[in-house]
């Protein structure tokens, strides 16, 4: 069955872990991905960080790939009233 990952801070989604492990699968570079968590008082910015020969496959055909994944983060957030926003530097 499927193991759910412990987090330490309850109440908090591990919209940083969702988005490493979604952007993992994706590129060719798994290792060279990393996440950043920027916290403010409502909202919450993840900064992105993939190698270059990656940054088309994130981003997808029109920007499909980014705005899908923009759109799981803000599911993942509407439970906690936070903004979530996603660059990719």
């Amino acid at each position: 069955m499927f193991d759910s990952p412990n987090f330490e801070s309850a109440g908090r989604l591990p919209m940083k872990e969702l988005l490493e492990s979604i952007v993992r699968s994706l590129v060719d570079n798994p290792s060279e991905v990393s996440v950043r968590e920027v916290h403010g008082e409502k909202s919450t910015i993840l900064e992105l960080k993939v190698s270059e020969s990656d940054v088309g496959k994130v981003i997808g055909k029109q920007g499909r790939i980014i705005n899908a994944l923009r759109t799981i983060l803000r599911s993942a957030a509407v439970k906690e009233g936070k903004i979530v926003q996603l660059e990719l530097l």
